[in-house]
C-alpha cells in the first residue's frame, strides 16, 4: 500500500512532541517493515528546520504551518497537508491522527482515497484548548463519526460512546509498550544529580489535563530526600506552565524536553512513575515505564485503570491529599512498589506490543478496501 499520513508534529521528535508523534515513529516504520511505502507529513513552524528527508525508511514532507496559535497551526497545517496528498497524489491510502482534522478527511475521500482515522479520547473535554477550540472539536466529533472509512480508537470507552451514539462500527488498536533497552542512555542521571531509585519522575506536557496542579503541591509536601523529575513542557508559551516552574521546592527538577535512550534511561531508574492526569486516551508514557518495569502511580480515570490494571498504585482523581498518601506509601512499602512494577510489565508483555499494533493497522486498512499502489514520489520536499 502506498500510505499518507498526518495529525502528528515530527518524525524524529523535536521539543514540543507528544504521543501522537511517539505513536507516529513506532507505526509507520513498521508499516514500511511490512512492505508498504508510508509519506509522512511533518508540521513546521515558523523558524523551524526539517530534522530529515527520510527516517528509518519513512518519507518525510515538510509542510510549514505560519501560526503557533492553538488549534490554528493544526488545521492549516492539515489543509495543506490535504492538498499536497491530492496534487501530487502521494497515497492511496491516508492515515490522519486527531479528530479535528476530520473534514479532510470528507475532502480526500472525494478524490477517491482511503482515510483512516485514530481518535485519541475526548479531545474536546481537554483543558488545553481555548473555548472555539473545544466547540470545534465537539462539533467536529460528527464528521469523524462518519466521514473516514474507518475509524480507530486507542480508548475503548470513547469507542463505546461513539458506537453508541452513532449506531456505527469502530475499531480498537492500542498503543505498544515495548521500550528497546539497548538504547538507555544513563549519563541524564549523572547530568541531573540522580541515583537510581532516588527520584519520582512525571513525562509529558505542562497542560492542566496531565494533573502537575496536583503533582507538584503534593510532592511539596512529601517529607523526603527524594526529588521530582518533571520531564517535558508546553508546545506553546502558556501560564500554566510558568505557574508549575514557579516552585521553590530545591528537590524538583525541571530538565526540559528528553526523548529516546536518554528518557528511557530516566524512566527505568525511576522509583515510580507518576500520571496525575484528568484526561487521558491510552497513555503511551504509562505503557512504557510499564515496558520498562517502572512501578506507576496514576489517578483512577478509568483509561488509566484500563492499563494498568491492578498492577499500579492509584489515587482519586484531582486529590492532593489522596496523592500525597501514596506518594508516602510507595516510600514505606519499597518490596511491595517493586513487585507491582514487575507485574506490570508483564501485563503490558501480555497485552500491548508494537508489532501486533502495526499488523492491526494493516488489518483494518486491508478490511476496508485499501489497494498497493504505484511507488512513492520523492522524499524531502518542504513546502
Amino acid at each position: 500500500m502506498r500510505i499518507a499520513a498526518f495529525g502528528f508534529r515530527s518524525m524524529p521528535s523535536r521539543p514540543g512532541c507528544a504521543g501522537a508523534d511517539k505513536f507516529a515513529g513506532e507505526l509507520f516504520p513498521r508499516l514500511v517493515q511490512r512492505g508498504h511505502s508510508v509519506v509522512a507529513y511533518n508540521r513546521l513552524y515558523p523558524g523551524e528546520a526539517a530534522l530529515a528527508e527520510d527516517w528509518r525508511g519513512v518519507t518525510l514532507r515538510n509542510i510549514g504551518t505560519l501560526t503557533r496559535r492553538k488549534g490554528f497551526d493544526t488545521l492549516l497545517h492539515g489543509l495543506r497537508c490535504t492538498i499536497d496528498i491530492i496534487a501530487h497524489d502521494t497515497a492511496d491510502v491516508v492515515h490522519i491522527q486527531n479528530g479535528g482534522n476530520s473534514p479532510y478527511a470528507l475532502v480526500l475521500r472525494l478524490f477517491g482515497k482511503k482515510v483512516f482515522l485514530s481518535q485519541d479520547g475526548v479531545d474536546w473535554q481537554r483543558a488545553k484548548w481555548p473555548w472555539y477550540a473545544r466547540w470545534y472539536l465537539r462539533a467536529a466529533q460528527y464528521l469523524t463519526a462518519v466521514a473516514p472509512n474507518a475509524v480507530i480508537f486507542d480508548n475503548v470507552f470513547c469507542k463505546a460512546d461513539f458506537e453508541h451514539r452513532f449506531g456505527r462500527h469502530y475499531d480498537y488498536i492500542p498503543f505498544g509498550s515495548e521500550v528497546d533497552e539497548s538504547d538507555l542512555d544513563d549519563s541524564i542521571l549523572d547530568e541531573l544529580g540522580l541515583q537510581p531509585g532516588g527520584y519520582f519522575l512525571f513525562v509529558g506536557r505542562f497542560i492542566p489535563d496531565k494533573g502537575l496542579q496536583y503533582l507538584i503541591p503534593a510532592f511539596e509536601r512529601l517529607k523526603t530526600s527524594r526529588k521530582l523529575v518533571l520531564v517535558g513542557g508546553s508546545p506553546n508559551p502558556s501560564d500554566f506552565e510558568r505557574q508549575c516552574r514557579a516552585t521553590t521546592d530545591p528537590r524538583i527538577v525541571f530538565p526540559g524536553f528528553v526523548y529516546g535512550g536518554r528518557a528511557h534511561a530516566l524512566m527505568k531508574h525511576a522509583r515510580a512513575y507518576i500520571q496525575p492526569s484528568d484526561i487521558e486516551g491510552l497513555s503511551p508514557v504509562i505503557l512504557e515505564n510499564m515496558g520498562l518495569g517502572t512501578p506507576v502511580i496514576c489517578s483512577d480515570i478509568r483509561e488509566n485503570l484500563f492499563v494498568v490494571g491492578d498492577t499500579a498504585v492509584t489515587f482519586n482523581k484531582g486529590d492532593i491529599d489522596n496523592l500525597l498518601e501514596c506518594l508516602e506509601w510507595s516510600l514505606e512499602h519499597p518490596e511491595t512498589l517493586a513487585e507491582l512494577g514487575v507485574r506490570g510489565q508483564r501485563r503490558a508483555q501480555a497485552l500491548f506490543g508494537w508489532d501486533a499494533v502495526a499488523d492491526a493497522h494493516v488489518r483494518v486498512f486491508a478490511e476496508h478496501g485499501a489497494q498497493s499502489g504505484r511507488p512513492t514520489p520523492a522524499a524531502g520536499a518542504q513546502i
